[in-house]
């Protein structure tokens, strides 16, 4: 691993508060609906667990991996599938849970894919969103954290495999 510094951009004390208030929005949104809580993994595990537990209805878990980093700092604009859902999630309300949104490619793919699955609802929940690094419109109803370009590890995502247990999220700077 190339050496890395990192510096503290967002605290577990933030970072909790701010699930409780999604959670709970979502709750209030959806309440007394059946709900099917997708993971978009590796990055959003730690992020969609702390989620799902905030959440104050029935759900059903699912798991999507997608890859568009390839141990780099910046998206390689194209996503790759490396595992799909094991259920169907057609007429059910659906639940997306991402990590990141920055170019925004990759939650385009992610929307474009599951709505062809016609879910009765598509919620898309972004726990950090770089809202100057787009390249694509693309809808996110829940948002954690909007952060600058900078890259980020911690509380799930990684830099080469690296910093997903962070108990917070931390800007890298490579030397």
């Amino acid at each position: 691993m190339v050496p890395v510094q990192v510096t503290k951009l967002i605290d577990e004390e933030k970072i909790a508060k701010r699930v409780q208030e999604i959670g709970a929005q979502i709750s209030a949104k959806f309440k007394g609906e059946k709900m099917v809580a997708i993971c978009v993994l590796k990055g959003s595990y730690i992020f969609y667990a702390d989620l799902i537990r905030n959440l104050n209805l029935d759900i059903v878990c699912e798991f999507f991996g997608v890859s568009s980093y390839e141990n780099a700092t910046i998206s390689s604009g194209e996503v790759k599938l490396t595992l799909d859902l094991t259920n169907p999630i057609e007429g059910k309300h659906v639940i997306l849970v991402e990590d990141i949104v920055d170019s925004g490619l990759t939650m385009e793919y992610l929307i474009k894919t599951l709505s062809a699955r016609k879910p009765k609802s598509l919620t898309s929940v972004a726990l950090l969103f770089k809202p100057k690094a787009l390249e694509t419109d693309v809808k996110l109803d829940y948002v954690g954290f909007e952060i600058g370009k900078e890259f980020v590890v911690g509380y799930g995502l990684d830099y080469q495999g690296y910093f997903r247990n962070l108990p917070y999220i931390a800007q890298v700077d490579i030397n």
